[in-house]
């Protein structure tokens, strides 16, 4: 693969903990979706696999994927086509509170 483009994911809470870093910086060739990106998260570090995708590729209904701030369910979802410089926010769900 030809890196023409870096995109920095950004991981909160426990995807935070499980990779160690806050924010990755990757490279990727320029027709990679956040479908690709996540994967190759996944890849990387075991301890996220499964959490970011599911089994047939889609975006659990738990996992908040955001690019550059805006829910990718406004673009195309993991289909979501990214540009260089692109910020993907992974944030899993939200629990506690009260009861």
């Amino acid at each position: 693969m030809t890196a023409d483009m870096e995109v920095e994911v950004r991981l909160f809470a426990m995807f935070r903990e499980a990779v160690g870093e806050k924010r990755l910086v990757r490279e990727y060739d320029a027709t990679a979706s956040v479908r690709d990106v996540l994967a190759d998260v996944e890849a990387t570090y075991p301890a996220l696999d499964g959490r970011l995708l599911d089994p047939t590729g889609e975006l659990p209904a738990t996992v908040s994927v955001m690019r550059n701030g805006r829910h990718v369910a406004h673009f195309d979802g993991p289909e979501t086509e990214l540009e260089d410089g692109d910020a993907v926010s992974v944030t899993p769900p939200v629990t506690g509170g009260a009861t």
